[in-house]
């Protein structure tokens, strides 16, 4: 059989996108108010950090407008996977219904077809409100907004994203072989809480832990220190980038192998 492209999969991905996006879209009301949940969830987060720095001056050294360009950065980087892997969420039910088995008879890759199947529109609001939230702290740090900063910021927050995506698509797998696998999924999820503030402000050993064993430290904390702090960069903020690609790529091999060994028997 013959190899798919990329070519070949943006345009069939234009296509499922805009059916998903006509069907969500007849239920305005309900597209309305779950945008704007998700806003004010987000807008809360944002004034917690305006009611710590009334008290605080600085948090180990982190002023409250860099804090803010991190919590927006978390919610930038965030975004893809609650956009376009939000199918991931029912992965458990599929694989344990047996219903499944229907995404292993198509000619083109499993995982691209299952994940292409939903894109969750109101995480829109969410890149809106973290595009917002960078811009008003980048206005109040001594920064200055370059085109080539403007590119290390978006090459970073792309691959930063590839860190949550690839949280997330590891504990999703672990329903092909744990059976009450959603608090795996839910924990996973629930790390990109710790996102938003510098790993400096943990222990040693939560330092390690976000660093070297659940990476989310690489969501935010060091893709943001080279628009932030230019001058003293950590080596492993260059390697983000590959990092996120490589540990993307390991999740996915993780999801095919458990997707391929698949039998439809549900349990």
């Amino acid at each position: 059989m013959k190899r798919k492209g990329l070519c070949f999969y943006l345009r069939i991905y234009r296509k499922i996108l805009a059916q998903d996006l006509k069907s969500k879209m007849s239920y305005r009301a309900d597209f309305i108010i779950s945008t704007l949940g998700m806003i004010f969830t987000n807008i809360s987060g944002f004034v917690g950090f305006w009611i710590l720095f009334r008290n605080f001056p600085s948090i180990n050294g982190w002023s409250y407008y860099e804090m803010l360009f991190l919590y927006g950065f978390s919610l930038v980087s965030i975004t893809p996977v609650q956009c376009m892997f939000d199918n991931n969420w029912s992965l458990r039910q599929q694989v344990y219904s047996g219903d499944f088995i229907k995404y292993c008879f198509r000619p083109i890759n499993l995982f691209f077809y299952y994940q292409s199947e939903v894109f969750d529109i109101k995480g829109l609001g969410q890149l809106a409100f973290g595009i917002g939230t960078i811009a008003y702290s980048w206005c109040h740090i001594d920064i200055a907004f370059t085109p080539l900063a403007l590119l290390k910021l978006i090459v970073f927050i792309i691959t930063a994203s590839l860190i949550m995506i690839a949280l997330q698509n590891a504990a999703a797998a672990s329903c092909f072989w744990i059976q009450n696998s959603f608090y795996v999924l839910d924990l996973a999820f629930r790390f990109k809480d710790y996102a938003k503030y510098p790993i400096t402000i943990f222990s040693s050993v939560f330092r390690f832990i976000f660093t070297f064993i659940v990476p989310i430290a690489f969501i935010a904390y060091y893709p943001s220190l080279v628009i932030l702090r230019p001058d003293e960069v950590p080596i492993l903020s260059w390697l983000s980038p590959i990092i996120g690609v490589a540990f993307f790529f390991v999740s996915y091999k993780i999801w095919m192998h458990g997707a391929m060994k698949y039998n439809g028997t549900g349990s």
